[in-house]
């Protein structure tokens, strides 16, 4: 992937959820909601405080975190769906 996100953005790709629940019935897309959780795929330098400091961004590429249902702005780049967003849209880290 030839993207590198600014500041403190981060690129997301989301990670699917299940196709069936727990009992066995099948989910039709319509009906599913898009997941809140994905898979870090490229991460900004970071942002800057007051005095022009930089602050590093506390996610890396690997990670599988937790974000908003309403965060980033879905882009497609190379071809895969993928969400672009503020670091501190992410709640929390997996795992």
């Amino acid at each position: 992937m030839n993207f590198r996100p600014l500041h403190d953005r981060v690129v997301v790709r989301r990670i699917e959820g299940e196709e069936k629940t727990k009992g066995g019935i099948i989910i039709p897309d319509t009906a599913k909601e898009k997941p809140q959780e994905g898979e870090v795929i490229a991460v900004g330098p970071g942002g800057r405080d007051e005095s022009g400091k930089l602050i590093p961004i506390d996610v890396k590429s690997g990670d599988k975190v937790l974000f908003g249902k309403w965060s980033g702005t879905e882009v497609k780049i190379d071809g895969k769906e993928l969400l672009i967003m503020k670091e501190s849209d992410i709640m929390g880290v997996v795992g």
